[in-house]
């Protein structure tokens, strides 16, 4: 196993986190909107990326996003096949180098901007510390090894992202399956799609598929959603 490296998060990262986690904010919903919307920027890089070179679907020829609840450990997982990260871009994406619109989204706060404006500043996994104590950050790009931002074992990625939220106390109901098919259907772009739900029960796995129409104008085409119920 490769020796865990240690980076600091720069001063602004540190300003912003605080804000987040200590603001009482109502809407705390809006880090699903964040995080799947950068996982369908993801997946449209890796599928722009195929149309000139087909090896690029090679490791996951998939395109997927999907959100795994485990109930019995608090977490709620986005998983996606998109481009993932290399190094350098875990590094940057993250913010451990500052981003150039920290700055410009702390002024915004300070003067009375929202927090779900946060997207539109490029730094929207940030709106999962709304919910989450503590979020590992698993990927792999075809162009590098697979990376695990957090000192934690994990299962090995074809491609892509998986992040994964240790959800609050007090922010559980983001692992009911109603509650999150309805920020989905709320969210997502007017498309026709598969929602498969998997629920294990007496050690088998039972799978449903049913059609559903999600309406909105704020994420990029998502081409397969599924949604995994452990």
């Amino acid at each position: 196993m490769a020796e865990a490296e240690m980076f600091a998060f720069q001063a602004e990262i540190n300003q912003l986190l605080s804000l987040i986690i200590n603001t009482f904010y109502s809407n705390k919903e809006i880090f699903l909107r964040e995080l799947i919307s950068n996982s369908s920027d993801a997946l449209d890089k890796i599928r722009y990326e195929s149309l000139t070179d087909k090896s690029k679907l090679d490791a996951q020829p998939e395109l997927f996003i999907r959100l795994v609840l485990d109930k019995a450990n608090k977490t709620l997982s986005i998983i996606d096949s998109g481009v993932g990260m290399t190094k350098a871009d875990l590094v940057n994406n993250l913010g451990m180098i500052a981003r150039s619109g920290m700055k410009e989204f702390l002024e915004a706060l300070q003067a009375g901007a929202d927090v779900s404006m946060i997207g539109q500043f490029g730094v929207g996994f940030y709106s999962a510390y709304l919910v989450a104590e503590r979020v590992i950050v698993t990927t792999k790009h075809n162009d590098d090894e697979q990376y695990i931002w957090e000192d934690v074992s994990g299962k090995q990625l074809g491609g892509g992202t998986k992040i994964t939220l240790f959800l609050k106390e007090d922010q559980l109901e983001y692992l009911e399956e109603r509650r999150i098919k309805d920020l989905v259907k709320k969210h997502s772009e007017e498309e026709e799609g598969d929602v498969e739900d998997v629920n294990e029960e007496k050690e088998e796995k039972k799978s449903k598929k049913k059609k559903i129409k999600e309406v909105s104008h704020e994420w990029q085409l998502i081409n397969k959603l599924k949604l995994i119920w452990l």
